[in-house]
């Protein structure tokens, strides 16, 4: 039976820590949705010198988050990056959040994320007339409010992320096989939390 795959669990503050600048969160989520990328490419879409995405990238790749993409580069000079795992990473809060540092690390690189999901969902609010109605009418966004505990939303997040996979997986097979007419990069956003009415 094949393992499943799972994101590169983070235990180690220091590899966290990398992800409290915001500019390595976006060119990370950048060169993820890319496949690959220059820093050039990527410093066009954030706004960036070159000289500078360049540094981030190399700090990405020092803390096991990119590697340079083999067979990309045609004279040697430009040098592609491309994310180290598909599968992405991930953290659990008791694992850093037992110090000061690791509790203000966890803090900056979880509110870092939501802020870059709500500007990137915003982004989609702002541009919706531009997608036209057969994307607007398959966009979602909903909320469920469920009675659970512990164990079983953690059940439930593990049910989401084997939906994932399964529709990630679907998606790059049709990209493989040259299926590439209308289709285009989703962004799916879920969280689940206790909270307290």
């Amino acid at each position: 039976m094949p393992q499943k795959p799972v994101p590169d669990r983070i235990t180690d503050l220091s590899r966290l820590k990398a992800f409290t600048n915001p500019l390595r969160m976006q060119l990370y989520r950048l060169l993820y949705a890319a496949g690959s990328a220059t820093a050039s490419q990527l410093a066009e879409q954030v706004g960036e010198a070159p000289s500078l995405v360049s540094y981030h990238l190399r700090k990405l790749a020092e803390h096991d988050f990119a590697v340079e993409a083999s067979g990309r580069s045609s004279d040697g000079r430009e040098r592609w990056w491309q994310v180290a795992s598909e599968e992405g990473w991930g953290f659990r809060e008791s694992d850093l959040a037992g110090t000061p540092e690791g509790a203000a690390a966890v803090g900056a690189v979880t509110r870092g994320m939501v802020d870059s999901r709500a500007a990137q969902y915003r982004a989609y609010l702002d541009q919706t007339a531009a997608w036209g109605r057969e994307w607007t009418d398959a966009a979602f966004s909903a909320e469920w409010l469920l009675d659970l505990n512990p164990a079983e939303l953690a059940e439930l997040g593990e049910e989401l992320q084997q939906l994932s996979r399964r529709w990630r997986e679907r998606g790059k097979a049709a990209r493989a096989a040259g299926d590439t007419e209308n289709r285009e990069h989703v962004s799916v956003h879920l969280y689940g939390f206790p909270f307290r009415p």
